[in-house]
């Protein structure tokens, strides 16, 4: 697991440096990072991927690019990285998430010629347990109906 206590904010800035000169598409793909959702390192008025740019510092620290599987506590943990040398990094808002709905009141629907109308209805039997097989004693074949054994009468 790497450990980023070797990346200096000068490390960081060679890294953006570095996404600046190639693009997002190109530094992302180069290194393999995928891109962050909702999370984005602010710098100079320009949006950055956090674990992208905290894996290449690592990199310019230590010659090891790490990867962002590597980071301990996943995005949250490169952000407080990033944080503690002195960079803005926002996270995604919290999503979303209506009150449940009151349950809706039946009120009894008029009753129509269709309505009034007898309907069919099936019984609901209790299912009949199945019998158990009857097996031969001597070979544990199944027994046909009449109980004499086809093998060993």
């Amino acid at each position: 697991m790497a450990t980023f206590s070797a990346v200096t904010r000068q490390h960081i800035l060679q890294a953006i440096a570095e996404y600046d000169s190639r693009g997002r598409d190109d530094f992302l793909g180069v290194y393999g990072y995928d891109p962050s959702v909702g999370y984005a390192l602010q710098h100079d008025g320009r949006d950055y991927d956090p674990a992208a740019i905290l894996g290449v510092a690592h990199r310019y620290a230590t010659g090891r690019l790490a990867p962002a599987h590597e980071f301990s506590d996943g995005l949250s943990g490169a952000t407080a990285i990033l944080r503690k040398r002195g960079f803005d990094v926002t996270e995604p808002a919290a999503p979303f998430r209506p009150a449940p709905a009151a349950p809706a009141r039946r009120t009894p629907a008029p009753r129509t010629a269709a309505a009034a109308r007898p309907t069919t209805r099936t019984s609901t039997r209790a299912a009949t347990p199945e019998r158990p097989v009857a097996m031969c004693p001597t070979c544990s074949m199944v027994l046909p109906a009449t109980g004499i054994c086809d093998y060993c009468s």
